[in-house]
Parts: C-alpha cells; sequence; structure tokens
C-alpha cells in the first residue's frame, strides 16, 4: 500500500444495503487520485468479466425464424424472444442446459413460472410474462441457456451452428445491471486532500454486491501479478505494510488517551485524530466545521459549547459522550 497510509491509517470498508441485491461500498481514507484509479478499474472488471446465464437461443414448435406468428398466439415470435431476454438467471454449471416450456388449451399470460424446474437453472424473476394465448392455445419451445461473460451476439454463434429451427438470441451474461463510483474529498486530522470513493452495485440476483467485488477484486490482482511473479519486494521503505498498521491501530484502540497527570487533562503535545472515535459523518462534519480536529481539543469543550455549533443536536452530543466513554474520557472545560 502507499507510505501515506501509516499516517491516515488503512482504509475502511463499510458496505451499506440499498435494496435487493443493491448495495453502496464505501472505501476511506485513500490517497489523493487512489479514488479514481480504484473506482474506474472496479467498474470496468464488473461490466465486462463477471460470470452470469442467459438465454442463448430458443427452439420454438412452429416458428422457424423471429418474424413468424403463431396462430393462438397474441405476441409474434420477436416479442417474445424479447421477453426471453429478460429472464434472470442463476446457472450452477458452466454447461450449457435446456428449459421446456409446453402449454396446451390454455389461454391467458404465460410466465416464466410455466417453464419446466430444472436443477441446474433458477429462474428469479418467475413472474416475467414471456406471452400471451388465445383460448385454446398451444405453445411448445425450448429455451437454451449458457454461461459465460459479457456479450455474445447471435450472428456469430449463427455462422458456427446452423441447426434448423433454432433461433439464436443476443446475450448478455453479466449479473450486473447497474454500477456507479464516486470521489469525494476526505481528511485525517490536518490532512484535507484525501480520497473516499464510493461504488454503487445492483445485479440481478444472481450474483450478490459482496461477491461481484470479491469476484473482481480477484481479476484485477492475477493480472497485477503478472509484474511481480515471484513477489520480489521494490523500495519496501516507501510502502505501507498493512498487517503492521492494522496492529498499531488495535493497540491504540484499546489503550485510553494519554493524560498530562499534572493538570488531569490530554496532553496538547498528543494529536488524536477525531476520525479515531468513528462518529457518523453528520456529528463527524460539525465537530471539523467547528474547527474540532483532535480528540484532545475535544474533551477541552464543554457540553454548551459544542452543543452551540451548526447542526449540532441532543443526539450529537449523547453519541459524543458515548464515544468518549469508550476511551475513558468526558467532554469538560468551562463555558465561554
Amino acid at each position: 500500500m502507499h507510505i501515506i497510509q501509516q499516517e491516515i491509517g488503512l482504509p475502511k470498508i463499510t458496505a451499506k444495503k440499498v435494496g435487493d441485491d443493491h448495495t453502496l461500498f464505501t472505501v476511506a481514507p485513500l490517497p489523493n487520485g487512489y479514488g479514481m484509479t480504484l473506482g474506474n478499474a472496479f467498474r470496468r472488471v464488473l461490466l465486462s468479466s463477471l460470470p452470469g446465464a442467459a438465454v442463448a437461443a430458443v427452439k420454438i414448435k412452429g416458428a422457424t425464424h423471429e418474424y413468424t406468428a403463431l396462430s393462438g398466439v397474441k405476441d409474434d415470435i420477436l416479442d417474445m424472444l424479447l421477453n426471453l431476454k429478460q429472464l434472470n438467471l442463476k446457472k450452477h454449471s458452466k454447461k450449457p442446459a435446456t428449459l421446456k416450456l409446453e402449454v396446451k388449451n390454455r389461454s391467458g399470460e404465460i410466465k416464466a413460472s410455466d417453464i419446466e424446474k430444472n436443477s441446474d437453472v433458477e429462474i428469479l424473476n418467475p413472474d416475467l410474462v414471456i406471452t400471451t394465448l388465445d383460448k385454446k392455445g398451444e405453445l411448445k419451445m425450448e429455451i437454451i441457456v449458457e454461461k459465460n461473460v459479457g456479450y455474445l451476439p447471435a450472428a456469430e454463434r449463427q455462422k458456427k451452428n446452423k441447426e434448423a429451427g433454432l433461433i439464436y438470441l443476443d446475450a448478455m451474461f453479466s449479473p450486473i445491471e447497474r454500477v456507479r463510483y464516486d470521489v469525494t474529498a476526505t481528511r485525517v486530522g490536518q490532512m484535507t486532500n484525501l480520497d473516499k470513493l464510493e461504488i454503487e452495485v445492483k445485479t440481478n440476483g444472481s450474483m450478490n454486491p459482496e461477491d461481484s467485488m470479491k469476484f473482481a477484486s480477484n481479476i484485477l490482482k492475477s493480472y497485477f501479478d503478472l509484474f511481480n511473479q515471484k513477489n520480489e519486494p521494490i523500495e519496501e521503505e516507501f510502502k505501507t505494510d498493512p498487517e503492521k498498521v492494522a496492529a498499531a491501530e488495535k493497540i491504540e484502540a484499546e489503550q485510553p488517551l494519554a493524560k498530562d497527570e499534572s493538570v488531569g487533562e490530554p496532553s496538547t503535545e498528543k494529536y488524536t485524530p477525531i476520525e479515531t472515535l468513528q462518529f457518523s459523518p453528520r456529528t463527524l462534519n460539525a465537530l471539523i466545521n467547528g474547527g474540532i480536529g483532535s480528540v484532545e481539543q475535544l474533551v477541552k469543550c464543554s457540553p454548551t459549547k459544542i452543543g452551540e455549533l451548526r447542526g449540532f443536536g441532543s443526539k450529537a452530543l449523547d453519541e459524543v459522550a458515548e464515544k468518549l466513554a469508550t476511551k475513558g474520557l468526558k467532554l469538560e472545560g468551562e463555558e465561554e
């Protein structure tokens, strides 16, 4: 890691669940410029290289191409294919699988839940409407599902395999529905030019956001390792050893802050960034905007003084008291 991590501590990763299979990851603090470096690398890998399942081809009884119209079926073949492309699938093996859908003497909507069960393929959106049948309509089809990465156009596979009655679809295998990253400024103590990286990941459910980030991380690491396969250390004194920094942070967290025994107050020679108390963003911003950047400065303030800070309410005051208590400290000082 960058040598600056010895001063600001190791980056902390938090994951906030936004919705089903939708997570916002926050990484901070990072050296200036590293937010963009990491965010762009993760975004490219997440969009291009994650494995997923998709409908690759379909064989429909009575249809020879996508512009065919079937008796008793309200939608034409092209509309059905577009609906099938919206199937969210989770496939357990890499080998192609064939799903079967057969409906007779039935009217109304035909949904993904009508597809026969398959031990290798899970349908994650069973309420998806594939087509609608008229009275006494009939529909029989085989759906070929493949597991791969990236995008595979139908024309490319059509050249390799020209099986009669098989209609190929453009297949998008990525389980990622949305990925976005944002880089904002953050600070640790007096260092104000640090990065905070936020990565928002939404998937279709076949792979959760946490596993998606792990897979992307492993892919990136495998390529970076090509440049140093022997793992030879280069200019070690200008890099941070994460294990040593983590050990130092653990020791500091377990020990109360040093005090000046002569006056019973924290030593003015010691500067402990206020971020070490892990306040909520709202409380932390209110304190920093009020000119309180260290724990030593904070404990010299009275409850009345910090209560006058902009955006600082009773809940924030309770949070300050609680966090200081974990260090064996409390608010002191006289009102100005």
